[in-house]
């Protein structure tokens, strides 16, 4: 089910009349705005300065050039093909990444955007220091922001109905294979980080798939809760009843959310509420 938030941090970062302006909206006008200017620099002769944004180790090491690991992304070369593709994955990342956006909530999904951008560049740049390494490109992230989707809601049927899990493994499939064919290694390696990083991010908040050996590495080094003998509740009145029915209906969705997501997910203003009834509760046993 979209539109679901578990953050209290979710809100537009602004409003265009009637319509919000989020975060992902901002990337998309960020990302077509660099597209046309890049267009018009070509068109005037001044190309070359899309050799001052791509990635580059040589350049990053030698030259001191370290804003190369932000811009690389950036660089969107004015050609039919490419510019479609820009499309796609800019309606890939409006429809999806504003879905992400509301369920992670604003900060950490900036934090996501940071780690699909830096986490790729930085391996890179350490290989580097082996093999000179030129790359230019935002379909990697992109596509790991598909796979955040994909993570949190694993069963939204898609294309011709398919499940979002299965249409992003069936793309992470054609990326591996195309890439093994090509030996385009940088490329490979900037797929299966990307796509690592944006998994475990979603799953590192307490949603995502299950993961059983996960869970019994988080129970190996969580620390032990402390239990307390509660005593034995006491028949009550009609009217307690009734007020014990009402704390009971009043958390019964924070305990499905934490029955789905993990108590991990729930916000500040939902673990207040739970302790707040689980006090009630405890005065009512008395």
């Amino acid at each position: 089910m979209f539109g679901v938030t578990t953050s209290d941090d979710y809100r537009p970062v602004a409003w265009m009349g009637r319509y919000p302006v989020d975060v992902t909206t901002m990337l998309v006008a960020v990302h077509v705005g660099v597209a046309i200017l890049t267009a018009i620099f070509v068109a005037v002769g001044g190309g070359a300065i899309l050799a001052y944004l791509e990635f580059n180790s040589v350049a990053i090491w030698s030259g001191g050039q370290v804003w190369r690991l932000f811009t690389y992304a950036f660089v969107h070369a004015p050609t039919a093909s490419d510019l479609l593709w820009l499309a796609v994955e800019m309606y890939m990342l409006f429809m999806f990444g504003r879905e992400v956006e509301r369920f992670l909530g604003r900060r950490a999904y900036i934090g996501l955007y940071l780690v699909l951008l830096l986490l790729p560049a930085v391996l890179l740049a350490v290989l580097g220091l082996w093999s000179p390494i030129t790359f230019g490109t935002s379909t990697a992230l992109h596509f790991a922001i598909f796979v955040a989707f994909a993570t949190i809601y694993p069963n939204v049927q898609l294309f011709m109905r398919v499940a979002s899990k299965w249409v992003a493994l069936i793309f992470i499939a054609i990326g591996t294979l195309s890439a093994l064919a090509a030996h385009h290694w940088q490329g490979l390696v900037v797929l299966w980080i990307s796509v690592g990083a944006a998994f475990l991010f979603v799953e590192l908040r307490g949603a995502g798939p299950e993961l059983a050996w996960w869970n019994a590495v988080k129970a190996r080094f969580a620390s032990r809760p402390k239990y307390h003998v509660l005593p034995k509740p006491r028949a009550r009145t009609g009217g307690s009843r009734s007020e014990s029915d009402d704390v009971y209906t009043s958390i019964d969705p924070i305990l499905d959310k934490i029955s789905k997501f993990g108590i991990g997910s729930l916000t500040a203003s939902e673990r207040r509420q739970l302790d707040r009834e689980r006090e009630r509760l405890l005065k009512n046993s008395e």
